[in-house]
């Protein structure tokens, strides 16, 4: 073969190499559009704002191929409906509470907590270490969505009450908004739960519909003015010791996503997930203050309002472990982690934490 033939072959060799790349490399980073509906009003910036940061980091490290668009509850569907509308496909992801979908299965609630459960620092290491978000998936499964974590609260408030609670006899025939499991173990004691989306509580709370709500904490409290309608202001919300939100995304969806994509999503909703609860700390605090000096006035629910309600849950933990495999399989999970977790926390956070708690109060912070 002549030189220059030789050179010929190789130039249409390189050629056509580029020729049969390029339909690959556009393969694994396609263009796509997808939209997210929120559980969450636009009010709720930290809670809404989420979601906008799952969206822009996922567009951040996709070179803007992948782009997910938020739309606030109703734009598309209703606040409760998220969970289904990812599942039948009208929509390909929601931001969202996993125990919101608690009256399909009670084990959705471990999506988000669980009364009596972990704190968010547990949270995150039954989920990312623990394999509670393998736990969770293989159940998610069953509904046709894949879910992951996208943000923490951190512990919540126990809630808004138009009249003080003393004693386990104050909680009967109290009508309290409060989603999934704890509502159920509040149940027990008389309470009659209330399952309301967030941008409706308040008014439900003003009219005399419901005589108590629990949200978040002091800094979405302090936005929705709960204080001016129910001044008692209790804690701690022992249903949510570290609340989960989720991202949800239709199963099918997922799946045919390229593996770059797929990592961009799990690492969006991880950073988001921190972002979410430093942002909280940050915000929380002086939030706090100024409720007080609106007037709300800040309780601990009493050792025999806690123990009862302990009581109870165990009672629905004991109750849905017999007829629920699904839920059985993660509360053993999730409980023999708490086991260990609150021996190491009893040597590392909660005397340091105590110690600093005891110089405050003797204002020497």
């Amino acid at each position: 073969m002549k030189r220059r033939d030789v050179l010929k072959a190789a130039g249409l060799g390189i050629a056509g190499a580029s020729t049969l790349a390029m339909p690959a490399i556009a393969q694994a980073t396609p263009e796509l559009k997808w939209r997210m509906t929120s559980s969450f009003p636009k009010s709720m910036d930290v809670l809404y704002g989420n979601g906008e940061l799952v969206a822009k980091y996922v567009a951040e490290a996709t070179d803007n191929k992948f782009q997910i668009q938020l739309f606030a509850p109703g734009e598309i569907v209703p606040a409760l409906q998220a969970l289904d509308a990812v599942a039948n496909n009208t929509i390909e992801m929601a931001h969202t509470c996993s125990y919101y979908y608690w009256g399909k299965d009670p084990a959705f609630a471990f999506g988000t907590a669980v009364p009596f459960g972990l704190n968010s620092r547990m949270q995150n290491a039954w989920m990312y270490y623990g394999g509670g978000i393998e736990l969770m998936n293989e159940f998610y499964a069953k509904f046709g969505v894949v879910g992951f974590p996208a943000g923490n609260t951190g512990a919540q408030m126990g809630g808004w009450f138009r009249k003080e609670i003393n004693t386990p006899e104050d909680l009967k025939g109290l009508k309290m908004r409060i989603a999934g499991f704890g509502g159920a173990v509040l149940q027990k004691l008389g309470v009659i739960p209330q399952q309301i989306a967030g941008g409706d509580i308040y008014p439900s709370l003003e009219k005399g519909t419901i005589d108590a709500a629990e949200w978040v904490g002091p800094y979405d409290d302090e936005k929705i003015g709960f204080y001016k309608v129910a001044p008692y202001y209790y804690y701690p919300g022992f249903w949510e010791g570290g609340a989960y939100l989720h991202a949800f995304i239709n199963k099918a969806k997922y799946d045919a996503l390229p593996d770059s994509y797929k990592q961009a999503l799990q690492i969006a909703t991880k950073a988001a997930t921190s972002d979410m609860q430093a942002r909280y700390d940050m915000v929380n605090p002086p939030a706090m203050k100024r409720l007080a000096q609106a007037g709300a006035k800040l309780r601990p629910f009493s050792q025999q309002v806690l123990s009862a309600c302990f009581d109870a849950a165990q009672q629905s933990y004991d109750e849905l472990n017999a007829k629920n495999a699904d839920f059985k399989k993660m509360y053993d999970s999730m409980m023999a982690y708490r086991r260990d977790a609150f021996l190491w926390f009893q040597v590392s956070e909660y005397p340091a934490d105590t110690f600093l708690m005891v110089q405050q109060r003797e204002g020497k912070l």
